[in-house]
């Protein structure tokens, strides 16, 4: 049985804590927090006896073969750090992987020193309805892959990383290599995720596959009744043959065999397997170092990486070659946009 903890109980953290009653190889035993109020919370919901308001003391005392880190991310490379001190063996932490061009610069210095298996909470990838059209992708049943339709309401830093990662999961992870984008800013940029509004970029990646990348209420489909915009990520995988289109409450899919079908499913219940298909795939990684983690952290990178090329097309009207050295300051020179 795999030894578990978590550091932060924030909102995030009640998906990771629910989804251990579908873990079957490991137990959350520790939760940390700062805040006593949160701490509380979450450790009576979840049962949790061990408590701690330092993350370093419960490193330390409980030497847990998996972190969750669920913290803002704007301190996600100091809290990796002190993972990596500790040697955790593997760690899954919330998107965004960085903010910026200098935390991402900083943490895919470590992503190449680390001994820790650090995996990126992109856990669409393992929606059970996403499993399964991705089944239909690689046996073949709709065609070559030609091109990729991904789109969210919310804004790029927010969940675009969800939309990159799925785009990657039917290709097989491969690399995006170039970009092209506009952006449009506004409020977003300072939030606490700072961020362009709206963007949309044609994407170009290592194995021939284009994709069209939008995000943000201009320009993204509300694709269902929801009135939230996070509840508006999809994917749309075009073939030679066919297409599969997932989104959060409903799929279709179009083969020569089967036909069209369509269907729903209701995302909650969805998405809690996922977050435990997600932390049982870690332990696959952790017992078997060829079954690498398909968010793993360099993955992570490379598609965040993106984001900045984005970023940076948007501001030169020019295409950015992937993967790009952004420069700092690269949000600051955002704000020569803002109207």
């Amino acid at each position: 049985m795999f030894k578990c903890a978590m550091l932060g109980c924030g909102g995030r953290a009640a998906g990771h804590a629910e989804a251990y009653k579908h873990v079957k190889r490991g137990k959350l035993v520790a939760v940390c927090d700062m805040n006593a109020e949160r701490l509380g919370k979450l450790g009576d919901r979840y049962k949790i006896e061990k408590r701690y308001s330092d993350y370093e003391e419960m490193l330390t005392k409980e030497k847990p073969d998996v972190l969750h880190i669920v913290t803002p991310p704007t301190i996600r490379h100091a809290v990796m750090a002190v993972a990596d001190k500790h040697k955790v063996p593997a760690v899954i932490i919330e998107k965004p992987i960085a903010t910026q061009g200098e935390d991402w610069r900083q943490i895919s210095a470590l992503c190449k020193s680390t001994q820790t298996k650090f995996i990126v909470n992109t856990q669409l990838n393992f929606h059970p309805r996403n499993l399964e059209l991705k089944k239909s992708v690689a046996a073949g049943e709709i065609g070559d892959v030609k091109f990729i339709d991904g789109s969210a309401r919310s804004t790029p830093i927010d969940q675009g990383p969800h939309v990159l990662q799925l785009i990657s999961s039917y290709i097989n992870n491969s690399r995006p290599k170039k970009v092209y984008g506009q952006i449009t800013v506004g409020t977003a940029l300072r939030s606490v995720q700072p961020s362009p509004d709206h963007a949309t970029a044609s994407v170009t990646y290592d194995n021939g596959v284009r994709a069209l990348v939008t995000f943000g209420t201009e320009g993204a489909p509300k694709i269902s009744e929801h009135d939230s915009v996070y509840m508006h990520k999809r994917v749309a995988v075009f073939g030679t043959k066919g297409y599969v289109h997932w989104w959060m409450t409903g799929w279709e899919r179009f083969t020569p065999k089967g036909g069209y079908e369509s269907g729903k499913h209701e995302y909650g219940a969805e998405d809690v397997l996922a977050q435990a298909g997600m932390t049982e795939a870690a332990f696959d990684w952790l017992e078997d170092a060829q079954k690498v983690h398909p968010t793993h952290l360099a993955q992570s990178l490379a598609e965040f990486n993106l984001l900045m090329g984005l970023y940076s097309s948007g501001l030169t009207h020019q295409p950015i070659a992937l993967p790009y050295d952004p420069p700092d300051g690269l949000l600051a020179a955002l704000k020569t946009l803002e109207k």
